[in-house]
């Protein structure tokens, strides 16, 4: 799909492209033909205001025309004067061998009958213009061989830089292309991978849900009793499933730049305390030690179900990975403007290679220990999730001696 994408940009982009440039040739060359034809009419019409070959009506002196200049090189032009028969009776023109009378006859005849004041004669790459005057009928005649050089030149101009631009614009629609669908590309792969980790992980409870439910039914003279223990491996897993897909749909939910969520002044101070309360006997039974600092009345804008939410994740986080009789420490205080939360818990340190991936969904550190602990690997992707919306950022600390620290900073954005 994305190679697909990938080469419609591209062709759409060089269409595009192509377009304009056949446009902007287009228009210079038809420029450059009016102006050429332009400059040939005018030749002819001072060529049949000429009384004599290479001078001037008198009506011209004076007037320093630009015919004058010094570095004006005339166009080749020549007239036939014709009596009322229609046969010539002079005949005009320095630059012309004049003396080919067949030829001049044909040129003539060509131009009585075509019917028209001016045309061109393709054959002899000429234009020509009649014209009456006192003496009978004029026809003036120019070489067109300057106006075909020319046009022919900046066609050939225009296919070599037409030719250049498209390339250099192919390799430029390449690089865009790549550069405007990296980020397509990188949802299209993530959306691949989460699709895929997604029915993986629903594959394991749905599996045990079907096999225990199998071992029910065959066994239908057996009471429920008797079976409580296959039911309730089905009720787990179920309760696992759904907890997965609730995970799920809130990150769907998340995902979508259109879902507001409404902030209100929340006591994150009350808020902590509330959350890690519960975890103490749990922690008493595992023989760990948890530990709270936290400063009072710290208010930001949220959402207090998410914000529980978030806190209750790094909490039970820190609890699975804190290693036997060791300390989780709650630290939460305001420090430059900024509100920031602290959850550390002392045992083995997070692989450095790691800790850029761990905010990914179901992305496991420890994957048999996750496993077992019953995770999915969606947690700290929404602690990551419940951060953006509240405008705070979310980091990680990890080393043998200090163990590791997740800490949330809320910045003003998120205290005004």
């Amino acid at each position: 799909m994305i190679r697909r994408l990938k080469l419609k940009f591209i062709l759409t982009n060089m269409f595009l492209i192509t377009m304009v440039l056949v446009i902007i040739f287009g228009a210079v060359y038809a420029s450059t033909r009016q102006r050429l034809e332009k400059e040939s009419g005018e030749m002819l019409q001072r060529a049949i205001m000429e009384n004599q070959a290479g001078e001037f009506d008198k009506r011209d002196q004076g007037r320093a025309p630009s015919l004058r200049q010094p570095d004006f090189k005339p166009i080749p032009t020549f007239t036939v004067t014709l009596d009322s028969s229609h046969k010539i009776i002079e005949t005009n023109g320095a630059l012309f061998n004049l003396s080919d009378t067949a030829t001049l006859d044909q040129l003539v005849a060509f131009c009585l009958s075509s019917g028209q004041e001016s045309g061109i004669i393709e054959s002899e790459d000429l234009r020509y213009l009649k014209q009456d005057s006192p003496w009978g009928l004029k026809i003036a005649f120019v070489d067109r061989s300057m106006e075909i050089t020319t046009l022919s030149s900046l066609i050939k101009t225009s296919i070599i830089v037409g030719t250049g631009s498209l390339s250099i614009f192919f390799l430029i629609s390449l690089f865009l292309a790549n550069l405007a669908l990296r980020p397509v590309q990188r949802a299209w792969e993530q959306q691949r991978q989460f699709v895929a980790d997604a029915s993986h992980e629903l594959k394991t409870p749905l599996t045990v849900i079907l096999a225990n439910a199998g071992i029910v039914l065959a066994h239908k003279d057996q009471t429920v009793k008797e079976q409580a223990k296959w039911i309730e491996y089905i009720q787990t897993e179920a309760s696992r499933m759904s907890a997965l897909v609730d995970n799920l749909l809130f990150l769907a939910k998340t995902d979508d730049v259109k879902s507001k969520v409404i902030l209100n002044p929340v006591n994150l101070s009350d808020l902590l305390w509330s959350s890690v309360l519960p975890f103490e006997p749990v922690l008493y039974e595992q023989g760990k030690t948890l530990e709270s600092v936290i400063e009072p009345d710290l208010y930001i804008n949220g959402d207090e179900s998410r914000l529980k939410q978030l806190v209750g994740i790094l909490l039970d986080n820190a609890c699975k990975y804190a290693d036997d009789h060791g300390t989780i420490t709650v630290r939460f205080f305001k420090k430059a403007g900024e509100v920031i939360l602290s959850i550390n818990n002392t045992g083995g340190a997070i692989p450095e290679d790691q800790i850029e991936h761990i905010f990914k969904r179901f992305y496991r550190v420890d994957k048999s220990r996750t496993r077992q602990a019953g995770g999915y690997g969606l947690g700290l992707a929404i602690a990551d999730t419940i951060s953006k919306i509240h405008r705070a950022k979310i980091v990680v600390e990890s080393s043998p001696d200090q163990g590791t620290t997740f800490t949330v900073v809320f910045t003003r954005a998120a205290l005004s």
